[in-house]
């Protein structure tokens, strides 16, 4: 049967329901289909979906993120694509959707992302799975902003998500609402991921910089580097997929917050 959906860019798209022939063009969005128990139904999904890594090794790769490969993705003829407005360009959306129906989410915070994981679950037939996966993301944050009240966690923070140029999560960002949960003040002022000099974080006053193990790979050598430059600020790196996937991977990431938060009182 045919069944018409509005996706988060207000955009109506009508498929076969529920559809067989999945292609997902965001990794955490792939992720949360796999955990929604679909298998055979994602048969495209990038080279960034690396989760789980036993599904990506056996499906076909449709280019990045940002950088898809319309001709492929045209050869296996999916009945649904599921993307996001941040995660992939206008320009192939545009072209996608002359062709199949494009399902896009748009998040900035923590009840966007249940708000797209019920939606997403209701697109493929698995309203129970979401609804179960959101109790425990629901269940999980609001005991980690307990958590932070609680041992009056109030931190000024900057997190970096780049290197050449640094580059930081701003306002208006996923991230920065997970930081808030936690306890955190985001120092960056600007909009979405603003470039940032040593010198303009140094007069931040910022008490802590986080480094993003994505999309940029921050190791220790690059706490050397800026500690050299912002002598009085911890650093401490981070593991990016849990502050940036908005997917079932929050489950996974209120017991990595939880053991985080010790590092903050």
């Amino acid at each position: 049967m045919q069944k018409t959906f509005t996706d988060q860019m207000g955009r109506e798209m009508t498929i076969n329901f529920p559809p067989k022939r999945i292609i997902s063009i965001v990794p955490s969005q792939t992720e949360l289909l796999f955990d929604l128990g679909l298998d055979q139904e994602i048969i495209g999904l990038t080279k960034f979906c690396i989760h789980p890594i036993e599904k990506f090794a056996t499906r076909t790769k449709v280019g990045g993120t940002k950088k898809l490969n319309i001709d492929l993705i045209k050869d296996l003829k999916p009945d649904l694509i599921i993307g996001n407005k941040e995660e992939n360009t206008q320009r192939d959306i545009e072209e996608l959707a002359e062709y199949f129906p494009v399902w896009m989410s748009d998040i900035f915070t923590l009840d966007d992302a249940m708000k797209t994981i019920a939606e997403i679950g209701a697109l493929v037939d698995r309203e129970p799975e979401a609804g179960y996966l959101n109790h425990l993301i629901s269940a999980g944050f609001n005991d980690l902003k307990t958590l932070a009240l609680q041992h009056h966690v109030d931190k000024k923070v900057a997190y970096l998500i780049w290197r050449k140029p640094y580059m930081a999560a701003g306002k208006n960002t996923f991230i920065d609402d997970i930081l808030l949960i936690n306890g955190m003040t985001n120092v960056i002022k600007s909009e979405r991921y603003p470039v940032v000099t040593l010198e303009q974080l140094k007069t931040t006053n910022s008490e802590l910089i986080l480094l993003s193990s994505e999309p940029y790979p921050f190791g220790e050598k690059h706490i050397e580097e800026i500690q050299a430059a912002i002598p009085d600020v911890k650093i401490i790196l981070v593991d990016g997929e849990m502050f940036s996937w908005y997917g079932s991977r929050l489950v996974k990431a209120v017991q990595y917050f939880f053991e985080f938060q010790k590092q903050l009182y």
